[in-house]
């Protein structure tokens, strides 16, 4: 059955309150933005809680797909719409009378249920029809057209039975400005739509935490710019290719991410040369979040988002992250995997997409310059000391990293 109309529900932002609209403006414009690149022709439109898609000639699973995209969404429902009666000479339009609704109904259990196999005679599905009167103007109680339309189904076909209680088709007929009759409920990403809660910076590598960070900070409608720290000829051009690979699963997400690519090997080289092995990996974050912070700054971000999990490793220990927080003095930095184990990690890395990219075998520069014994608990006053040692040329080195970054825009 091709669906005239597409319903969607969300969740958090209908508690927003006197801020509803600006939400809600902010979930439309998202929708209409991915319904571009979709097959067909659309119209978003919003009535009293309800924002709907009248859809013509689209491919269905492609217009899905894209809107499960879509942060914000809680449900996309396929529907029949049942458009408000027009009246002339002064009589005010109204919704259709219960005998068309039937009708309807009828023709959606025939073509959703009967028709496909879904339902028989042999072995009929249970249903409970579920009317919501928002017009107070109709005629008929909610309980009332519960009844009406339930009897009409099981006269038509011997397929389907009643249960009030447990049933397997929940059939929803909303009594809106329009009517709207539908049952599966497909499910959407939730959270909030991009650019409702500002912009943050990601440290994005090639493993797989930083992306599953940044697709949960983007889950509450932070727009998403990213960083990646390069270090040829350690690494390779297919681990920026990785990078930029997973810069795009989380762009189908947020619509588009800006990747900066930071040049990172001299910085790396001079650390190693200058400063105890067993820091290596702590006074390499502590400038890489200085530089993170200076990109920023300058792209108007208001965190830093990293993919950092206490105690996964040893520059992940509460003492390591304190030394590599202890560097940035103007915002926030967001950890939002900080409490969850590698295989809740891993889980959602499947969920999203990008896990099968992340495991790819290309290192990045982290891994190449880990110490063999690094150190755990890191005292910040002593690492302080330790890059006094880099001051003759560490400046020079960054403006240098700036200088030769790239920036890539990643759909």
């Amino acid at each position: 059955m091709q669906f005239s109309t597409l319903l969607i529900s969300y969740a958090e932002v209908a508690l927003k309150g006197k801020n509803r609209s600006f939400f809600e403006d902010a979930l439309i414009a998202r929708i209409e933005t991915v319904l571009l690149n979709c097959t067909g022709s659309f119209r978003v439109l919003r009535y009293t809680g309800r924002i709907y898609v009248e859809a013509q000639d689209y491919d269905f699973d492609e217009t899905i797909e894209a809107l499960q995209h879509v942060f914000g969404i809680v449900g996309i429902a396929p529907a029949i719409l049942m458009k408000r009666i027009e009246k002339t000479d002064g009589v005010p339009s109204a919704l259709p009378d219960t005998d068309c609704i039937a009708e309807e109904v009828l023709h959606f259990m025939r073509e959703v249920y009967v028709e496909t196999g879904r339902a028989t005679a042999a072995h009929p599905m249970t249903f409970k029809v579920k009317c919501r009167r928002v017009d107070k103007k109709y005629p008929l109680t909610s309980m009332e057209v519960d009844a009406i339309l339930g009897e009409k189904i099981l006269d038509a076909f011997d397929a389907f039975t009643v249960d009030v209680h447990h049933p397997e088709i929940l059939l929803h007929v909303e009594l809106r400005e329009n009517v709207f009759i539908y049952s599966d409920i497909l499910k959407g990403p939730g959270g909030m739509p991009i650019g409702s809660n500002g912009k943050a910076m990601l440290l994005l590598s090639g493993g797989i935490d930083s992306p599953v960070a940044g697709y949960m900070v983007a889950k509450r409608g932070v727009h998403i710019e990213a960083v990646y720290f390069h270090a040829p000829p350690y690494t390779s051009e297919r681990a920026k290719e990785k990078v930029v690979d997973l810069a795009r699963v989380i762009a189908s997400y947020t619509g588009g991410v800006k990747l900066h690519v930071i040049n990172f090997t001299d910085i790396q080289m001079y650390i190693y040369e200058k400063c105890p092995k067993d820091e290596l990996t702590i006074l390499m974050r502590r400038y890489m979040m200085r530089i993170a912070e200076k990109l920023a700054i300058d792209s108007h971000c208001l965190a830093l988002v990293t993919g950092e999990s206490i105690g996964q490793v040893a520059s992940q220990t509460m003492q390591s992250l304190t030394a590599t927080d202890e560097v940035v003095e103007t915002m926030p930095v967001f950890r939002p995997l900080i409490a969850l184990d590698k295989q809740e990690i891993v889980t959602v890395s499947e969920k999203i997409g990008t896990y099968e990219t992340s495991i790819l075998p290309y290192e990045d520069c982290c891994t190449i310059f880990v110490a063999k014994h690094p150190v755990t608990k890191p005292r910040v006053d002593v690492i302080r000391k330790h890059e006094v040692f880099l001051e003759e040329k560490i400046d020079a080195l960054l403006e240098r990293a700036f200088a030769t970054g790239e920036i890539i825009d990643v759909r």
